[in-house]
């Protein structure tokens, strides 16, 4: 569970935030869109370290797929990406036009009312997790997200990623043991901890099937679970419309337990639960799949 330090490029910047701005306001959302199809084609021709790292993700999704075929479906991500950020922006001004549409309600409406310590949200970088988040302010829990210290200013300032609010509060990562002891107490204290669960980041992961290979995910988030013995829930979130995401909230996994080599087991077995979620995910939404690295190489 412990983290090693990580270094990556970060795209966007002021300039570019303030052009989609500006173009959200004068053309709405649709006409923002409009815009993404040129700059995607920018970064397919000019960002070739993202665009094999998508390749990564392509090829084993679409296996029948030709080069010049894969070259649009890496295009198609990059469209797909973009609009997931102006909506992601449109909210945070204050669009109230989008619509969340929530499956497996009543699924957590039980553990809320039942369960006596909080549980674990696990997403990935699918959909639109962010939006998501604010279809659980219906449950009247605080969320703690646990999450990287967000370097790129630029981004920061202008999708609100550091900006909390009496529901929604942020649990660094940088310090893992403190950030883990904060997530226990919160669970403890029947909040809600939201965890990313596609990318290691230098964590201690193991390896599951994934699209037919093997991908190392990070455990972390099950480690929590059995400490506290709550269960998992994965939260995803899918574009189906120009205003409306589905969020998904079905799949609830059951913390690891037993004696340490039937827990090891089951946090394995709950590992390859989750990445048999995440492949459903992207047989039915392929072009929403926005981890933009090759996970089947890569530890981070």
């Amino acid at each position: 569970m412990f983290q090693k330090k990580n270094i990556e490029r970060k795209r966007g910047n002021d300039l570019g935030f303030w052009f989609f701005r500006i173009a959200l306001r004068t053309f709405g959302i649709g006409g923002a869109y409009g815009l993404l199809y040129i700059v995607s084609l920018y970064y397919l021709i000019v960002d070739r370290a993202v665009v094999v790292a998508s390749l990564a993700y392509i090829r084993r999704r679409f296996p029948d797929h030709g080069v010049l075929r894969r070259s649009l479906d890496v295009y198609f991500l990059f469209v797909s990406q973009g609009k997931s950020l102006v909506d992601r922006y449109a909210v945070a001004a204050g669009y109230d036009r989008i619509t969340l549409e929530m499956q497996g309600y009543d699924k957590i409406r039980e553990l809320v009312t039942e369960q006596k310590t909080g549980f674990i949200l696990l997403t990935a970088h699918v959909g639109n997790w962010q939006i998501a988040m604010t279809a659980l302010r219906r449950f009247g829990k605080t969320v703690y997200l646990m999450m990287r210290p967000e370097d790129n200013i630029a981004v920061k300032r202008a999708l609100n990623i550091d900006n909390e609010d009496e529901k929604v509060k942020i649990i660094f990562t940088d310090d893992s043991l403190k950030g883990v002891l904060e997530a226990l107490k919160a669970l403890k204290e029947g909040n809600l901890v939201s965890i990313m669960g596609d990318r290691t980041y230098g964590y201690s992961a193991v390896g599951a099937s994934f699209l037919g290979e093997e991908v190392r995910f990070p455990y972390g988030a099950f480690s929590i679970a059995a400490a506290v013995q709550c269960p998992v829930v994965v939260l995803l979130s899918a574009k189906t419309g120009m205003n409306k995401y589905v969020v998904d909230v079905s799949h609830i996994i059951p913390a690891p337990a037993g004696e340490r080599g039937k827990k090891d087991e089951e946090m394995k077995a709950a590992i390859q639960k989750f990445a048999c979620v995440l492949e459903e995910y992207v047989h039915e939404h392929p072009f929403q799949w926005f981890v933009f690295r090759d996970m089947w190489r890569s530890n981070t």
